[in-house]
């Protein structure tokens, strides 16, 4: 099928390849070889004028154009979906349905909110109780409906869906003496003392991976269970923490910090959805799946700013 001389195949194809963030893990989700996906991400790449994915070692990294198509892309997936979903012709019975969903302490905060007005706004007579996963657990896909959570932290199996892409970004106390135009250096940041987030699988952590390449050894002075409580230990101390944007911009002001622009460049934090298969083919689960793809389309990786 063809719309203004562009095969429409070709979207499922981006959407794979954008949130997969690789060529061999887009194909294995479509279901096709992979010198066939190589072709479709060329014809993109002609489509487009971009490269939309960059070689970078042994893996790839999305273009900004790339990062700034996904939104949109998952969104006219999401309605194509539900134009061709009998659900949309005869929606699932709600009355009395409990969902529970599980959320890193990241997701709490970044979409915790939006999934439950939503939710609430479409189906009031569902109950939805959400609950912060525990990071030491790998039972909790067991124990939820839906679990939301940054993708390699967590491992409990199945192939789970990109939600939503952030980055990481730095923050400091205001009054913090190494701040210069609101900046840190490589060099400062590895002299200040750092507070890091412990998580499981830690091996998988694409911040730390980064820090390696670099040649930095953060000097860590405090650890916590998640992110969430970072930008509040820091407040009113000489140290540092780098913690997802969305996160930061939204309790900064709160801890007292403010958020700078990362030394150590552009790092992505990807969330994701697991559930258990047997919930696949449940009406009432897809339609949540559904609600949660409609409140993550504006949680695309943010644009990168300087705020004092």
């Amino acid at each position: 099928m063809a719309l203004g001389g562009v095969d429409l195949n070709l979207l499922t194809v981006l959407q794979a390849l954008l949130e997969e963030g690789g060529v061999t893990q887009a194909a294995i989700r479509v279901g096709m070889p992979q010198p066939t996906a190589s072709i479709a991400l060329a014809r993109l790449r002609r489509h487009y004028k971009d490269e939309l994915l960059v070689r970078t070692g042994n893996g790839y990294v999305l273009t900004p154009l790339a990062r700034s198509l996904l939104p949109s892309v998952q969104e006219s997936m999401r309605r194509i979906g539900t134009a061709f979903s009998p659900e949309n012709v005869r929606p699932p019975q709600l009355d009395g349905r409990t969902f529970s969903i599980g959320l890193s302490d990241n997701s709490v905060v970044v979409l915790g909110d939006l999934l439950l007005r939503r939710v609430r706004a479409l189906a009031p007579q569902v109950n939805i109780e959400i609950r912060r996963i525990a990071p030491e657990s790998d039972r909790w896909v067991l124990e939820h409906d839906l679990v939301i959570a940054p993708m390699g932290y967590y491992r409990p199996g199945g192939r789970p869906e990109v939600i939503s892409r952030d980055r990481f970004v730095c923050v400091v106390d205001r009054a913090n003496p190494a701040l210069r135009d609101s900046r840190l250096s490589l060099a400062d940041l590895q002299a200040l003392p750092h507070a890091v987030a412990q998580l499981p699988h830690a091996e998988a952590d694409p911040l730390q991976v980064a820090l390696e390449k670099l040649g930095l050894a953060p000097n860590v002075a405090l650890t916590t269970a998640g992110w969430l409580t970072l930008p509040f230990m820091v407040g009113g101390t000489d140290m540092v923490a780098a913690v997802p944007e969305r996160l930061a911009r939204r309790v900064g002001d709160a801890a007292g910090v403010t958020v700078i622009e990362p030394p150590f460049g552009m790092v992505e934090l990807v969330e994701a959805a697991w559930w258990q298969a047997s919930r696949t083919t449940d009406p009432a689960h897809a339609w949540l799946r559904g609600v949660l793809r409609e409140v993550a389309v504006p949680l695309g990786l943010p644009r990168q700013r300087v705020q004092g």
